[in-house]
C-alpha cells in the first residue's frame, strides 16, 4: 500500500513545537507523508511570538498548486491563516476538493499572541461549508460561533453548521477525577472524548498537533469519531511525556506518544 500524503496550510513556529513544525512530528508519527504550504513566518518560542512575516498569496498559491501538480493529497489540515488575503486564497483553493479538511481556526497561541488579524474573523466562517470538522478551543467557539459551555441557546449556531465541530478541552469532574472533554457535534449528534487532565504548561502546539492527528486518521481511511478518539489519546500521551524545555509553555512529544500509541503504518 502506497503511503497517504497530507497536506498543512499553516505558519511557522521556528521554536519547532507549533505550526508547520508540529503538524510534520504528527504526520510523521502517524506514518503519512507530510507536505506543506507556508501563511506565515513567525518569530516565536515557548514564552510568545515576537514578530510575524505575512507571506504574499500569490506564493501561497504556488505553494499549493506544486502540492496538488505532484502529489495525491489524502487530507489536508488548516491552521493559522491571519488574513483575509490568505484565507480567500485558502478558501479557492479547498472549495472544489473532495477530501477530508480539518480547520483549525487559531486566533490566540497557547502563550496569549494573537495569531489572527482584527478583520479576519467573520471571514473565516466562510470556509465552514468545505471543511470536513473544525477544531475550536472554548475561547475560539465562542468568538467565532458565540458557544458558551452549559448554554443550550449557544448551540443552536453550532447545529446550523455546514461541518462538524469539535470543541475543545473543557475541564470537567467526572466520577470525582478531573477530566479533559473534547465535544463532537455532527448537526445534532454529540459525542464526547476525555481523558484524565494534566495540570500542566506542557501545551504548545497542542492545539495544531490535534488537528493534525484527526487529518492523519482521515487519511488514513478512519472515521471521524475514530480520528477524533486517537487524535485525543496521542495529545493526552505527547503532554503526558512533555521534554517540558523552553521557559513558557513547553512543547509536546510527537514521537513518544506515536510510539507509545503504536500508530505507525506497517
Amino acid at each position: 500500500m502506497s503511503i497517504k500524503v497530507v497536506l498543512t496550510i499553516a505558519g511557522s513556529d521556528c521554536s519547532g513545537g507549533a505550526g508547520i513544525q508540529a503538524d510534520l512530528k504528527t504526520f510523521e508519527a502517524f506514518g503519512v507523508f507530510g507536505t506543506s504550504a507556508l501563511t506565515v513566518l513567525t518569530a516565536q518560542n515557548t514564552q510568545g511570538v515576537t514578530d510575524i512575516l505575512e507571506v504574499t498569496s500569490s506564493f501561497i498559491q504556488a505553494q499549493l498548486n506544486a502540492i496538488l501538480d505532484d502529489f495525491d493529497v489524502a487530507a489536508i489540515k488548516i491552521g493559522m491563516l491571519y488574513s483575509n488575503d490568505i484565507i480567500d486564497v485558502v478558501r479557492e483553493f479547498i472549495k472544489d476538493l473532495n477530501i477530508p479538511i480539518v480547520f483549525d481556526p487559531v486566533f490566540i497561541s497557547k502563550a496569549g499572541s494573537k495569531l489572527l488579524s482584527d478583520d479576519a474573523k467573520q471571514n473565516l466562517r466562510t470556509l465552514f461549508p468545505y471543511v470536513t470538522i473544525t477544531t475550536p478551543n472554548l475561547f475560539e467557539a465562542k468568538e467565532l460561533l458565540g458557544y458558551e459551555f452549559a448554554n443550550s441557546d449557544s448551540l443552536e449556531t453550532i447545529f446550523e453548521l455546514p461541518c462538524a465541530v469539535v470543541i475543545k478541552n473543557h475541564i470537567q469532574e467526572i466520577n470525582d477525577h478531573k477530566r479533559s472533554v473534547d465535544t463532537l457535534y455532527i448537526k445534532r449528534e454529540k459525542f464526547i472524548f476525555d481523558t484524565p487532565y494534566q495540570d500542566t504548561t506542557a501545551t504548545h502546539g497542542t492545539g495544531c498537533s490535534f488537528s493534525s492527528a484527526i487529518a492523519s486518521n482521515l487519511a488514513l481511511g478512519k472515521s471521524l469519531q475514530e480520528s477524533i478518539q486517537i487524535a485525543k489519546k496521542f495529545i493526552y500521551l505527547a503532554i503526558k511525556n512533555s521534554p517540558n524545555i523552553g521557559n513558557g509553555t513547553s512543547p509536546i512529544a510527537h514521537k513518544i506518544a506515536g510510539e507509545i500509541c503504536h500508530i505507525k503504518e506497517n
